[in-house]
């Protein structure tokens, strides 16, 4: 399966940290309503089987607004309930062996922060990258810094498509402008947010923009 470079267009990362008025699978369809173009399910902490039930469920419900589902990290999982992809990260399972396990039918996204690795997850079977952290972030504590220039230095030496990551928001969003990315990966922006379907609707316009100049 080939990456659609209009999948990254608004790329949400489910973080239940937020989850309390609403549940996930409440907070993933107000997402969808808002017009995201790719949902990823990152569970660090789930059993395997609260993972897996609640993969089946949010993925069936990605599939009614025909948006792909996707599966962090855990490869396995991701086949047995019939995900779309596995995205994984410099630090998890290597890109080559995931793309064995997972067959060519499902898309695989690698984590990338530096123009060495991208050029690697491509020649690995990579269908597309996932750079960041473009800004500071309150999500992933340990995530790298990767600055601008880096993220045009990696849209030059690779060919599959590009979604940026880390501390985006409707404030800064336009600072990626003219980097050559095809989208963004959001992660509190959209599940801390009051009204998730409106800012979903508010980043992907922006997202739209940003991508046309």
């Amino acid at each position: 399966m080939k990456c659609d470079k209009k999948t990254m267009l608004l790329y949400a990362v489910t973080d239940r940290s937020w989850t309390g008025r609403q549940t996930l699978y409440e907070q993933v369809e107000a997402a969808l309503k808002g017009g995201v173009t790719c949902v990823q399910l990152r569970e660090k902490d789930l059993p395997e089987d609260a993972f897996l039930d609640e993969a089946v469920k949010i993925k069936t419900l990605c599939h009614q607004y025909h948006v792909p589902f996707i599966i962090n990290d855990n490869a396995p999982l991701a086949v047995k309930c019939g995900a779309d992809g596995v995205h994984v990260g410099q630090h998890d399972m290597q890109a080559g062996a995931v793309r064995e396990l997972i067959g060519d039918d499902r898309l695989l996204g690698v984590s990338a922060q530096t123009v060495e690795q991208a050029v690697l997850a491509e020649k690995n079977g990579a269908d597309y990258l996932g750079v960041g952290a473009v800004f500071d972030t309150s999500t992933k504590k340990d995530a790298n810094p990767v600055s601008h220039d880096t993220v045009k230095a990696i849209r030059q030496a690779v060919s599959i498509p590009i979604c940026a990551i880390g501390g985006i928001t409707r404030e800064n969003i336009r600072r990626l402008s003219g980097t050559g990315i095809d989208g963004v990966a959001v992660v509190s922006a959209i599940f801390s947010s009051s009204d998730i379907e409106q800012t979903c609707r508010d980043l992907r316009r922006l997202s739209q923009e940003m991508i046309a100049k």
